[in-house]
């Protein structure tokens, strides 16, 4: 269990800073429904007892994940978020719980279902994460982890251009400067570190698929977003191999 005083845990409480969420999926229709596919597609024909969406903001995702389980908690830290949640998860069964990622409120053994989506993203180092995830899903279980993607395809030939290896390490990608000393982190990461780590916290890669493979604002002028979901599905699967996206969605089961 950690200790949530330490100043390194406000960072998790991000969206305490007056941020909307929320508005941050205007005109994000197309990343949106990129992640649907890919959560239906790694889902298919499973059903599951309970699950919970980890640091899962105003419950984006929930009601998705519910038609795959019988009980479905929103786990996460921000109370604003939870707030925001109440609107969107009105009328619903689905739980909504606050807690920290690295310090989950589930008995061991106690969820078959985990998935973790736009979090890897604040957590350089998230062996403590994955133990808790790993902790709180029965044997068999499965998880689905979300991994902001250092080496998408633009970055892959710019280090092949430079002669540089792909780094190994998360790398910080922000691009202002932080304006507070315990500020969120910000970095992307190494798909086959992320994999490694996973595989000591006893959680085996499944599958993966790459997500948002069109991500971008060029492109989202030009195709219709029916256009670019299509060409999303016929995609992911065909470049996780390379892991050519900026968002390499990975199926875990517990070992």
């Amino acid at each position: 269990m950690t200790d949530h005083n330490e100043p390194s845990k406000k960072v998790a409480n991000q969206y305490e800073r007056d941020y909307d969420y929320t508005a941050y999926w205007d005109n994000r229709d197309y990343e949106n429904g990129a992640e649907h596919i890919a959560i239906r597609r790694l889902l298919k024909g499973n059903h599951y007892r309970k699950a919970a969406d980890i640091g899962g903001g105003f419950g984006r995702l929930c009601l998705l994940l519910r038609t795959f389980s019988d009980e479905v908690t929103l786990a996460e830290p921000a109370a604003t978020q939870l707030e925001a949640a109440k609107k969107v998860l009105a009328g619903t069964d689905v739980r909504q719980v606050q807690m920290q990622a690295d310090d989950l409120k589930f008995a061991d053994g106690e969820l078959d279902l985990v998935t973790m989506v736009r979090v890897m993203h604040h957590i350089p180092e998230p062996s403590a994460e994955f133990a808790e995830i790993s902790r709180v899903l029965a044997p068999g279980g499965t998880a689905i982890i979300e991994v902001a993607n250092y080496g998408h395809f633009m970055n892959r030939r710019r280090h092949k251009k430079q002669g540089t290896p792909l780094p190994v390490e998360p790398v910080d990608i922000r691009q202002t400067r932080a304006d507070e000393p315990d500020a969120i982190a910000f970095v992307n990461h190494n798909i086959d570190t992320v994999v490694g780590q996973l595989a000591a916290a006893g959680l085996v890669l499944d599958s993966k698929l790459s997500v948002s493979n069109l991500r971008s604002q060029r492109v989202k002028k030009v195709l219709p977003k029916s256009v670019m979901l299509a060409a999303e599905r016929i995609s992911q699967k065909r470049l996780a191999k390379s892991d050519f996206g900026p968002s390499i969605f990975l199926k875990l089961r517990k070992s």
